[in-house]
């Protein structure tokens, strides 16, 4: 029987990996998505219609018996309305951040998510950390930082916080919460879930996109920005987002959230090849700490639970 539980664990893990691998590939496409789109498509029309577009495709291939799954989730209307509103407004605060901030700066932010997760997970839900786990995060860091600095990783140091930064840090601590939350989500499949979360945040980006528009600052989006806007909502938003609440279900959001820093590792790598931009040694030394943080993080927790089955 315990033989059995421990091949449970480790095919949960795998199927985990693949997922989060898959999510992280798709959200790292962002990097080039979003630059090629400068100009093409203005930030709250991203925000706002790709959920619409989202609900579109949800409500023309969802089965029928998730509808019933999603009516069953009125109880928990509380939960899903600030799960919903979470999401808008750490995708918004990633953008206002992108206008007053360096990418240096907004990637190394990105990569202290984990950290938050973590340490939330361990306030919140006594969370065990151990040693290598820890570790294994300060590798994916060292990692991310390598990407973020080009290479000189020490430059950090002297980097100075401005408003870009602090709305980057209310997006990361947004989506920490967001993450940390999927760990008390109802007892529905992952698709029940998502389409009540794309649905409350669709209505809790009109206003966004409406003050965007009083101010002057939308315009008509172009056939790239269409393009850069069907990609965001089908594999950024729909794929990403399902893989990542089932790979939550599966191995827990503070395992999850350390394949996080594998996204800007990996877009560093995308725009070499989609923008032309050179590929330096750097990129690939930053790949392997990532990849072998989230190795030994995973190798010693599944490790540990063994130790506690036996």
């Amino acid at each position: 029987m315990l033989q059995f539980l421990h091949r449970g664990f480790e095919w949960a893990g795998r199927t985990a990996w693949l997922l989060l691998l898959l999510t992280m590939f798709f959200w790292s496409c962002n990097v080039p998505v979003s630059r090629l789109a400068v100009g093409e498509v203005s930030p709250m029309t991203i925000v706002c219609a790709r959920w619409a577009i989202g609900l579109v495709l949800l409500g023309t291939f969802v089965p029928r018996r998730v509808w019933t799954e999603v009516l069953s989730l009125r109880s928990r209307w509380r939960f899903l309305l600030l799960m919903g509103f979470a999401m808008t407004a750490s995708n918004s605060c990633i953008f206002l951040a992108a206008k007053y901030t360096t990418g240096v700066n907004l990637a190394i932010l990105q990569g202290v998510t984990p950290v938050f997760v973590l340490a939330g997970a361990a306030l919140l839900h006594r969370t065990r950390v151990s040693a290598m786990q820890a570790f294994g995060v300060l590798l994916t860091l060292v990692g991310v930082a390598l990407v973020a600095t080009r290479g000189a990783p020490l430059t950090i140091f002297g980097l100075h916080l401005n408003r870009g930064d602090i709305y980057q840090l209310i997006s990361v601590a947004i989506y920490s919460s967001y993450i940390i939350a999927l760990r008390n989500k109802p007892a529905v499949s992952s698709l029940a879930l998502f389409t009540v979360i794309a649905l409350v945040s669709f209505v809790t980006s009109i206003p966004l996109l409406g003050i965007e528009y009083a101010a002057g600052y939308s315009f008509p989006p172009t056939w790239k920005g269409i393009a850069a806007l069907v990609y965001v909502a089908i594999f950024t938003s729909i794929l990403g987002h399902l893989f990542f609440i089932r790979s939550v279900e599966l191995i827990g959001p503070s395992r999850a959230a350390i394949f996080g820093n594998l996204t800007p590792v990996f877009g560093a790598v995308l725009s070499v090849k989609v923008l032309g931009e050179a590929l330096m040694g750097y990129h690939l030394l930053a790949l392997v700490l990532v990849m072998a943080g989230i190795f030994i993080c995973e190798h010693f927790e599944l490790r540990a639970r063994r130790k506690l089955g036996s």
